[in-house]
């Protein structure tokens, strides 16, 4: 059993590196209180106008059956980093949130459309309920594995799900994340705006690489993703 937990401390180890462990959030952000300067609260605006329509259209095309009613928001935590994130709240409603410091470091109106409906099509592609589901199938795994190699206790066995859990939700995570990618190129094209402008985005961000179990493919292979995209409309 202790060497079978080494093992996995190992491998979660590595995972850890690049980003902590992944939480699904199950509860909307709180709106906006502190108010960006009026030329970003414009931009969002208009924004949302112009690309929530097509998220929702290609949504309910998608999957009827889907929650396509996405609720877009400005996540004011103190403090928070640069950061947008899709989750869904209580009722199951798609919600899309941007942190102040997001908002603050996105130059221009491509970027942000680009980043929107990236995260819409999260939602759109079920990446969330993928994500779970993995999660799910990881921890019931090493948590059997664990029981066999050794002693079974309780608090081996927990520690053998989460990491289980943590190991499988980043197993295609990249792929996901490229996915969406290509997905909010089509959607930002079509509401008029200009993908490979807004995909700019990705050069001034830390690159993550190609680390093993990491959550975000390459920076570049995301941009040649998007141009694939673009050249395939």
């Amino acid at each position: 059993m202790r060497a079978f937990l080494i093992l996995m401390f190992g491998i979660f180890g590595l995972a850890s590196c690049s980003m902590p462990p992944i939480t699904v959030a199950t509860v909307a952000p709180k709106a906006v209180t502190v108010t960006p300067d009026r030329q970003t609260a414009n931009m969002f605006v208009a924004v949302v106008q112009d690309v929530e329509p097509f998220v929702e259209e290609i949504c309910v095309r998608t999957d009827a059956r889907r929650n396509c009613d996405f609720r877009i928001v400005i996540d004011d935590t103190p403090g928070a980093q640069a950061n947008a994130f899709q989750t869904v709240d209580r009722s199951g409603r798609p919600v899309i949130a941007f942190t102040l410091a997001l908002l603050d470091d996105i130059q221009n109106e491509d970027e942000f459309a680009f980043v929107l409906a990236h995260e819409a099509s999260h939602h759109i592609a079920g990446h969330l309920e993928r994500t779970q589901r993995n999660a799910a199938v990881g921890a019931m795994i090493f948590g059997e594995l664990a029981g066999v190699a050794g002693t079974g206790l309780p608090s081996n066995v927990q520690a053998a799900r989460e990491i289980g859990a943590a190991v499988a939700s980043r197993a295609y995570s990249k792929d996901y994340e490229l996915e969406a990618d290509m997905m909010a190129a089509r959607i930002v094209t079509a509401a008029g705006y200009d993908a490979l402008r807004g995909a700019a985005f990705f050069a001034r961000i830390p690159d993550p690489g190609d680390q093993f179990l990491g959550s975000h493919p390459a920076n570049a292979d995301r941009v040649a993703a998007v141009r694939r995209a673009v050249g395939a409309i």
